[in-house]
This record gives structure tokens, sequence and C-alpha cells, in this order.
């Protein structure tokens, strides 16, 4: 099978101002940076102080990136759950340090009211649920009354897969659309998440990125977050080595990706993979430096 890069649709979805910024689909790639407020982050780059905390994001958008999105419950299979106020507990102190710390857009990665609203009250410009409103029935009617964006992931985990990874990923951002739709989310404010590795196995994640642009037809911006994950070390016939090993596997999913149509690109390397955002667009768009006098 080959691959061909997804043709821009005719007519992107109309721009998103998150934490007073605007995001133009369709204009460039843009780079989501990570700060996970976790001691069991698989990714091994989790921080618990708030100041070390703020000095990695401020270091990120330095290096980068557009938004970061901060969260402080690992999602990792096997992670230890947390209920709402010890999630809020661990959050509150890193998400104030990264409002004092950086101008950027902050969202906010949980699936629970009670953190999301005190999140927003705290400055964070957006939401980030992995269980794309499906896990706790009142965040969406709280975020259409704060009229913010989100971004809403399909997560296979639980539920029955089909023989067609682009199929099952429809059928639940399409649960979510319809879900925010009821609770008068303005549609025009959410971007979709795929899912890449959450209930998806290694060789359909890779699909996934392969697939992506089938997508498109959703009407709304796409999120990727591949970086550092299981199926890229599944991919190298590598999968003992530590996810911070990763790297170069990473950048080959988010080059993909954007070639498939991904508008943002979650990540952990924000430096390595801002870089690739970049050659991308310039490949895929024919953009080129003006030529010096």
């Amino acid at each position: 099978m080959t691959f061909e890069p997804t043709p821009a649709p005719a007519q992107p979805p109309a721009p998103i101002v998150i934490g007073g910024r605007c995001f133009e689909w369709g204009r460039r790639s843009y780079v989501m940076g990570i700060v996970n407020a976790t001691p069991d982050s698989f990714s091994g780059d989790g921080v618990l102080d708030p100041a070390a905390a703020a000095d990695q994001a401020a270091r990120i958008v330095e290096d980068g990136a557009d938004l970061i999105d901060v969260g402080a419950e690992s999602t990792r299979p096997d992670h230890e759950p947390l209920d709402a106020a010890g999630e809020w507990a661990r959050l509150a102190p890193v998400l104030r340090a990264l409002r004092d710390a950086v101008s950027a857009p902050i969202s906010v990665d949980t699936s629970k009211t009670y953190v999301a609203e005190r999140a927003f009250d705290a400055g964070a410009d957006a939401l980030n649920d992995v269980h794309g409103l499906r896990a706790d029935p009142a965040l969406a009617p709280l975020l259409a009354a704060r009229g913010l964006p989100a971004v809403l992931m399909h997560n296979q985990r639980g539920r029955r897969p089909s023989d067609d990874v682009i199929a099952d990923v429809r059928a639940g951002l399409e649960e979510s659309l319809a879900i925010a739709e009821a609770a008068g989310v303005r549609r025009e404010l959410l971007i979709l998440d795929p899912g890449f590795g959450f209930g998806i196995g290694p060789q359909q994640s890779l699909e996934l990125v392969r697939r992506l642009g089938e997508l498109r037809d959703l009407g709304r911006p796409l999120l990727l977050g591949s970086s550092r994950k299981s199926a890229i070390g599944w991919a190298l016939e590598r999968e003992q080595e530590p996810p911070a090993a990763r790297v170069a596997g990473s950048a080959a999913t988010v080059a993909l990706a954007i070639a498939a149509g991904a508008d943002i690109v979650r990540v952990h390397d924000v430096r390595e993979m801002a870089d690739v955002a970049r050659v991308s667009d310039a490949i895929l768009q024919g953009r080129r430096r003006e030529e010096p006098a």
C-alpha cells in the first residue's frame, strides 16, 4: 500500500481562538508541548515541582510550542487512578506556576468536571479530554457554559474493535460530537484526536497515521498524539528501550501525520518536532524563505 499526502480540504475549518491566540487551520501545523505533572508518566518526564514545571514550560515555548497541555493523572494503561480531589491537589500548584510563567495557551488534560472547572478558574484556556466527554456526564455542560475550546479524543479502551480502525475511531468521535452538541457546546470550538495507542494495537495505530486523512470529512481540526508511544518501539523492534529513545521514530509519525492532514501534533520533544513540522509544512505547502538581497 502506498502513501499519498492528503489534499487540503477546499474549505478548512474556521480559525479557533485559544487563550487569545488565533489558530488558522491549513495555514501551518501547530505544536502542542506536554507538561506531565505526574510521577508515573509513561514517557518518564513527569515533574511535580511547580518551579521545575514552570521552567519546563518556558523552555518548550522557546523551543517552538504553540500551546501547552498539562495533566496530573497518567493515562498509561496500568496507571493508578486518582480521585478528582487528588488530581486537582496535584495539578493546582503546577498549573498556577505555568500560568505565571508563560503567555502561551494552556489546555488542561482531564476527564473530570471537578478538575476542569477549577483549572478554568485558574487560567486554563481549553480542555483536552482523553475520553471525549464520555467519562463524566457533567463535563460537556460545563464546557458549554464556559464557551471554551476542547480537544475530544477517541478512546478505544473497553470498546469492542472491528476490523477497520478508522471506522472505530469515526464512530467514537461522532459519539463525542453528539454528546457535545446535545449539551450546547459549539462545534466550531472542537478539535478531534483519533487516540493513537489508546486501546488500539501498534499495527492499527500506525495504520491510523497513514489513513488519518479519512477523518478530514468530519470537518474539524485534527490532533495526533503519537510521541514516544509503544507502537513506535514496536515498529523499531526495540520495545524494551525507554520511551525517550523513540525521538526519531516519533519524528516519522509527526511528518507523516502532517502529510495526512494533522493540524496539531502533541509532542514531548518540542524542539525536534517543531523542526519536523516546519520542514513538513515547507515541503507540503511549497514555502520558501525570501532570498537574500
